[in-house]
């Protein structure tokens, strides 16, 4: 599967779930380990367990391979690791604290 179609994929999977605030960040030119980020918020803990459950479980029955997934026990922020694809599933308080989006938005100087 290319890096767009797993974009897509995830996209699709978060969405089936109710994720709320996607935000797709294409980060090819920052790094070098994947070509987007896909950030997303649960409304609590149960529902970013079960949102990045979702991404993994329909990821094990398309056949990729997950490279790790981190955060699982905390479920505060929750990582999905896809290899061209990498999921941020996060609670708003922590979402907002780490603000990926704005990080991962700016230039070099």
């Amino acid at each position: 599967m290319q890096s767009a179609e797993l974009k897509q994929f995830v996209i699709d999977k978060v969405e089936d779930l109710k994720a709320r605030d996607i935000a797709v960040l294409e980060v090819s030119e920052q790094s070098n380990i994947t070509d987007y980020m896909v950030v997303c918020s649960g409304t609590s803990k149960t529902h970013v367990k079960a949102i990045a459950e979702n991404v993994v479980l329909e990821a094990k029955r398309a056949n990729l391979h997950i490279h790790g997934v981190e955060g699982r026990d905390s479920s505060e922020w929750v990582l999905v690791d896809l290899g061209d694809v990498i999921v941020h599933v996060m609670q708003d308080q922590t979402r907002e604290f780490y603000q990926l989006e704005k990080l991962w938005s700016e230039k070099p100087e």
